[in-house]
């Protein structure tokens, strides 16, 4: 009973990562919610994007929000000659906020001699920088891995009873679980692959055709993030078909391992063929992965009756948990509206800009404005003009969210491929804001029970003493609630990231053991604008 307390308490602090990984008095649930009868959270995210969490909405309108890119870019350059990244870095990887500095794990590459079956030319060693800022990195010796003769580097150790299976060719993903029973697990990582096919045991059987090289899906464990085990003697996916796993995280109950796959692999729920989409596997345990996958989000134009031609989802998406809410930013790719003819790769031409999904059971994602990018690649001139790469890369740091993201030059001269950083206000993803001027504006959230000492806080703009955002609770019939609404409801006028709601008498604390909704009401004048909502502790 006690190591099943330790497991819940261990998945419910994995159920509200924004972005820093939290002590162990964080991970304390001295307050719990749950939104719409989902997982307990130790806070809850109404993001103005997510129309799940906020159905109910009058007279209003999304505004999208482009990140900034930041002027420093790229912030981790590639190595020099004759370092594990001096062929290229980027971030097929992860950046983790802890204890006030940031940690990254990336992909390097360098040129090497493969045995058939493998990726022809280069190892994509696992890489590890870290930072006291998120813009200045260093490469920290580690010691671990033979290297040009010696173990001066910063290439992490992965170990597996099959040699090939600890040498990462794509996207790596990792997921810090702080309370693991076993100390030896509480890192995981998952990533993709290229062993020779007789290395691959009891598998091969899968759908679609043998490769020169094949896509395995390869799970990991560490104590330190550092020095890694392979997870079994053989990939996640052996007896299946091929899959480009590009993600991992933990919500209600599950680890989830989203990634791509495209025809002859994947295909629309008819049967008929479908270019690259965003599908997942689950397991319960990490050791174990279900054979079966959902489809987890593909973009408009692979669902119309005659596909766009070229519109793809690109390795899946880097997932930020957030509890309630899961946000991702995903490759939106495009093929080129004709392929160079002096050209020799195969996908030279393809750009790729990155968008917004959300999603609220971990499992189906959804785009909230199809179309819009949150990092756009840029212009000719500049250093990352071709196509962008997502990591898992979130961090909230006082009133920004912060974001990395490398680039990609498909046509396959490694030109400029290196981590920038992008923000944003914090979570200013978006905001909602009234859309016929002189008409009554506001929304309701979904229902939310709370335990503990919870209270209620806004992320807004454009409001002041004059003209303040009404703040009212309804009960389980989205009837008022007595105390907290009507003459006795909340008026927000301070603008803020963070803005705590008071009702009359200096009551911010929520009632306990209810069913409740947020009603919030815009003022009369025009300029209020909402970007999220968070019930939590202060």
């Amino acid at each position: 009973m006690h190591s099943l307390l330790i497991i819940l308490i261990s998945h419910l602090s994995l159920e509200n990562v924004v972005g820093e990984e939290q002590t162990s008095s964080d991970l304390k649930p001295t307050v719990r919610v749950s939104v719409s009868g989902g997982p307990e959270v130790t806070e809850a995210v109404f993001f103005s994007f997510d129309d799940h969490a906020i159905p109910w909405r009058d007279n209003l309108q999304l505004t999208s929000v482009q990140a900034t890119k930041h002027s420093a870019n790229p912030v981790l350059r590639r190595g020099p000659d004759g370092a594990p990244d001096h062929g290229h870095a980027i971030l097929y990887g992860t950046v983790i906020r802890s204890g006030g500095k940031f940690r990254m794990w990336y992909l390097g590459m360098f040129e090497t001699k493969t045995k058939s079956g493998q990726a022809p030319g280069w190892w994509r060693p696992m890489c590890y920088a870290e930072s006291t800022d998120g813009v200045t990195w260093t490469k920290p010796n580690l010691g671990l891995v033979e290297f040009n003769g010696n173990k001066n580097n910063n290439i992490c150790l992965i170990k597996s009873e099959v040699p090939s299976l600890a040498k990462v060719n794509d996207f790596l993903s990792v997921l810090h679980d702080p309370n693991d029973p076993d100390p030896n697990r509480r890192y995981k990582c998952v990533y993709i692959a290229h062993p020779p096919f007789g290395d691959v045991q009891g598998g091969r059987s899968g759908i679609g055709p043998d490769e020169r090289r094949w896509g395995a899906f390869i799970s990991a464990t560490s104590a330190d993030g550092l020095s890694w085990k392979v997870v079994g003697d053989r990939p996640m996916n052996a007896g299946g078909e091929r899959f480009e796993v590009s993600g991992l995280y933990y919500h209600d109950g599950f680890y989830y391992a989203p990634g791509q796959l495209l025809s002859p692999w994947s295909w629309r729920m008819d049967g008929s063929k479908t270019g690259r989409v965003m599908l997942t596997y689950r397991s319960s345990d990490f050791n174990n992965w279900s054979r079966a996958k959902a489809t987890a989000f593909a973009r408009p134009g692979q669902l119309t009756v005659k596909p766009i031609s070229g519109q793809q989802t690109h390795m899946g998406a880097g997932i930020w948990n957030r509890g309630n809410a899961l946000v991702g930013l995903y490759g939106m790719w495009q093929d080129a509206p004709e392929k160079p003819k002096d050209s020799a790769y195969w996908n030279e031409g393809v750009t790729i800009d990155l968008g917004l999904i959300v999603s609220n059971d971990g499992i189906h994602f959804r785009e909230p404005v199809p179309g819009h990018k949150v990092i756009s690649r840029g212009t000719k001139e500049e250093w990352d003009n071709t196509a962008l790469l997502q990591g898992h890369a979130f961090a909230n740091v006082g009133d920004k969210t912060m974001m990395w993201y490398s680039h990609w030059d498909t046509g396959g001269k490694l030109r400029n491929m290196e981590i920038g950083l992008a923000t944003l206000r914090r979570d200013g993803f978006g905001y909602l804001s009234r859309k016929v001027e002189n008409s009554a504006a506001g929304f309701e959230t979904t229902s939310f029970d709370v335990t503990g000492n919870a209270q209620l806080f806004v992320n807004v703009e454009g409001v002041s003493s004059a003209a303040p955002l009404k703040v009212e609770l309804l009960d389980s019939r989205a009837k008022p609630l007595a105390g907290f609404s009507g003459a006795d409801a909340a008026q927000l006028s301070k603008p803020g990231t963070r803005q705590k709601v008071v009702w009359p008498g200096k009551v911010s604390q929520l009632p306990q053991d209810k069913k409740l909704s947020i009603k919030v009401s815009y003022p009369k004048m025009n300029g209020a604008r909402v970007y999220a909502i968070y019930v939590g502790k202060n």
